[in-house]
């Protein structure tokens, strides 16, 4: 009697999502959640670059600068934090890939054309529309072909790479005015700006291969002569910030196109995609 009387008041058990699918019912899905610390700093990413383009509004151009180079910082740190607590996930790609998109693509654009291309006209906000569709452009490129070229090198300037390019010059040429070591104004150095506009631009879009330094195993072992060396590289940089900063970035930024040249000439393969594929072996 009991089991007769648990059985005819037994509480119906949810459908499952098969069954629930077929029977018209409404399926519960269970929400997924996104990791915390990845996403901090990417957050923090994002944020660098929108005060860029606060402090651009402002006038205060070197501040803008600044928190490009910030951003940069936390953009490499976002996903090897990612990496080490193994908290990869696809939406930590696409919110990484549009705070870049702000940071390195709108930021820089909007931070020179507010210091210098502003008194070109139409010159000045097509050179700095350039620039954003070639790191649009850049970033949905490398999305898409991630696992297809070698991870040694990047198709293209990274956009990072460009922002620190664009950004650096302001930066520069801001502290040099501020020390007297040039009396050029930014309208002086409007058609240098235009230029590294521009250049940074269409090589983000070119397939000039860029060393992406992905092969470096900081786990590695190394001489001791790496410390002293790292030592004296921390105290270049800051013995004088804009301008080794600018120079390193300024000379990355020709390295592909260089290496590009130098494959050319001696008929090597493209590091790009690697070696054309081996001829099939004859019947004969």
């Amino acid at each position: 009697m009991e089991e007769s009387k648990r059985r005819r008041f037994r509480i119906p058990r949810p459908a499952r999502p098969a069954r629930a699918a077929t029977e018209g019912l409404p399926v519960r899905t269970r929400s997924r959640g996104v990791y915390l610390l990845p996403n901090a700093f990417t957050t923090a990413n994002l944020f660098a670059g929108f005060y860029a383009i606060v402090q651009a509004m402002n006038g205060r151009f070197e501040a803008a600068a600044v928190a490009i180079f910030v951003a940069m910082v936390l953009d490499s740190l976002d996903g090897r934090v990612a990496r080490m607590t193994n908290t990869q996930s696809a939406f930590g790609e696409q919110y990484d890939s549009m705070s870049d998109m702000v940071s390195f693509g709108a930021a820089p654009a909007l931070v020179i054309y507010e210091w210098s291309l502003r008194g070109m006209g139409k010159l000045g906000w097509l050179a700095a529309f350039v620039y954003v569709a070639g790191a649009a452009l850049r970033l949905a490129r490398f999305n898409t072909n991630i696992g297809v070229v070698d991870k040694r090198w990047f198709q293209g300037l990274p956009s990072p790479a460009a922002a620190a390019l664009v950004a650096g010059l302001v930066w520069i040429a801001t502290d040099l005015r501020e020390t007297q070591w040039i009396e050029a104004t930014a309208t002086d150095l409007r058609w240098v700006a235009w230029a590294f506009t521009v250049y940074a631009g269409v090589t983000m879009v070119s397939n000039a291969p860029f060393y992406s330094f992905k092969t470096l195993n900081l786990r590695k072992s190394v001489p001791y002569v790496a410390v002293p060396l790292i030592v004296l590289a921390f105290v270049l940089v800051s013995s004088d910030p804009p301008t080794v900063l600018f120079s390193l970035f300024l000379f990355y930024a020709v390295s592909g196109w260089a290496v590009w040249l130098w494959r050319l000439r001696t008929g090597r393969s493209d590091p790009i995609k690697g070696p054309p594929p081996a001829a099939p072996p004859s019947s004969h």
